[in-house]
């Protein structure tokens, strides 16, 4: 099985090659191979799930292991948290693939499209199976060079401007993350990730370590979108082609920012009551600030992007509060809650906001606009499109029985258990919240009169883009069986445990 692990690289950058030699040479060549790479990718991912369970593989590249008892090798890491995240980045990424056949075609260049797609694939892919910081480095470069060339793809104006403004912040972000990893490396005299936790353990500068870790916040927290990091995100989610947007909100914001902060700060560091505190609150005011943003946009895909943000802030949020009650020591059942919520939104994210810019992509394709004014009485001539997005919307807004309302409920009760009062209320009032816009939109795209559009000319989108949407929202009520104890412990308890027993993580990787 370890055989298998390179595979989840390797696949998608020989895919993204093959693409650019053979793809002007064979007709179609890159609709046929990019759709295989991806649809191998999550029958690996699957496959991985199902056989590894609650333990760890490490796979050394090259076979260099350890040096005098240091490692010195690339490690890859497989375990209950990746291999989740894998199968996340790769189902949604086959899905968002799918719905790109028809949707690229009004675009030229199809061949670049999707090479550059299975780059990014590849990238995630790679941060989070990395067991070294200066790998993860290189994989997150690979993953958001993609994204800024994806971004632009459209080459107008507005994608040009966003691509621009993302690269300046995504830059800025890459260089205070290499800054705490050479700080890191300059202590510890070890890049690996277990290593380095192994060092921390027989004593650490705390003020030092402090300011490596604001650095890491700062540069992830710049990836993730958190507030005040955001100004990015709004431009390149609506600029972006849809099915991309998918990709950028649905996983790579997580795989890049949200996963690389946790698990750094649960399987690298040692824990701390003001790194805890400063993930709480950042959560809880991008999970406010986020949401009453979102509620002023007229333009569609900008009041997705910033409702991106308010979600992104559930995760982090309870994330933090996980950490604060494991340092408490006294409530660990809720610090099992607030991890297991976080990890389980981050998943019902992927799908439901995934599915809402896929259908922003199908009105748009067929409207030319994004602005919600310019629509109307959409429900009757495109029923997939409404139903879908309807689903959606409800389960971002925590309707039961959609997958996000158990997500957020976790959250919640977590909240509640660990006495953070304030956070529970605040998590209910966004909740509310996320319904109003949501409700706005589905008026004004689908239920509001017509404003001037020949609704009688107005068709459905192809196959390929329904199916994925119809995909997508089956989800939406398929994850709400995550909330079973039964489904729970098979599939989210391994990735809980990784986090709360962080020691195994640096055992099984070195072998300890």
């Amino acid at each position: 099985m370890d055989a298998l692990i390179p595979l989840f690289v390797a696949i998608p950058l020989i895919s993204a090659f093959l693409i650019v030699i053979l793809g002007k040479l064979v007709k179609g060549f890159h609709r046929f191979l990019a759709p295989l790479t991806l649809l191998v990718l999550l029958i690996l991912a699957v496959y991985e799930f199902t056989g590894l369970g609650k333990i760890s593989i490490t796979y050394a590249m090259g076979g260099w292991t350890s040096e005098g008892g240091v490692p010195v090798g690339i490690y890859l890491v497989l375990d209950g948290f990746s291999v989740l995240m894998l199968c996340i980045i790769n189902l949604i990424g086959l899905i968002a693939l799918f719905y790109s056949l028809s949707y690229i075609t009004k675009y030229t260049a199809e061949s670049n499209y999707f090479a550059l797609f299975c780059l990014i694939i590849a990238g995630m892919n790679g941060v989070v199976l990395s067991g070294d910081l200066f790998n993860l480095f290189v994989f997150l470069e690979v993953s958001v060079i993609s994204s800024y060339a994806l971004v632009a793809f459209g080459v107008g104006k507005t994608e040009l401007e966003a691509s621009f403004k993302y690269q300046v912040l995504g830059g800025l972000a890459s260089m205070l993350i290499l800054l705490a990893i050479g700080l890191i490396y300059w202590k510890t005299k070890t890049l690996n990730i277990a290593d380095v936790r192994n060092v921390l353990d027989a004593g650490y500068s705390k003020p030092f370590y402090l300011f490596v870790q604001v650095l890491l916040i700062a540069g992830f927290g710049l990836k993730a979108a958190i507030i005040p990091f955001h100004a990015w995100l709004p431009d390149a989610h609506s600029s972006a082609p849809s099915p991309i947007s998918a990709m950028l909100s649905g996983v790579l914001i997580k795989a890049v920012g949200i996963y690389v902060l946790i698990r750094l700060f649960f399987n690298m560091f040692v824990f701390s009551y003001e790194i805890a505190l400063v993930l709480t609150s950042l959560g809880a005011i991008s999970m406010v600030v986020g949401s009453l943003l979102a509620i002023k946009q007229w333009d569609l895909k900008r009041l997705l992007a910033y409702s991106s943000i308010s979600q992104v802030g559930y995760v982090v949020m309870a994330f933090g509060m996980g950490i604060l009650l494991l340092l408490r020591g006294n409530n660990e059942a809720a610090a099992v809650l607030a991890i297991g919520g976080a990890i389980y939104h981050m998943i019902n994210h992927a799908v439901f906001k995934g599915l809402l810019f896929l259908n922003a992509g199908a009105i748009e394709h067929r409207l030319n606009t994004r602005n919600l004014k310019e629509m109307g009485g959409l429900s009757k001539a495109m029923p997939v499109t409404s139903t879908t997005s309807f689903m959606a919307s409800m389960s971002i807004s925590g309707i039961p029985p959609f997958n996000g309302f158990f997500s957020k409920l976790i959250i919640v009760i977590a909240a509640i258990n660990g006495r953070f009062y304030l956070l529970a209320t605040l998590a209910v009032v966004v909740s509310i919240i996320t319904l109003a816009y949501f409700l706005k939109f589905q008026r004004f795209a689908f239920f509001n009169k017509s404003t001037g559009k020949a609704l009688d000319k107005i068709k459905e989108v192809p196959f390929a883009m329904s199916f994925s949407m119809i995909f997508l929202a089956v989800l939406c009520l398929a994850l709400s069986l995550l909330a079973l104890p039964s489904v729970r412990d098979s599939i989210l308890s391994p990735a809980i445990d990784v986090l709360m027993q962080s020691d195994l993580y640096f055992t099984s990787t070195l072998g300890l």
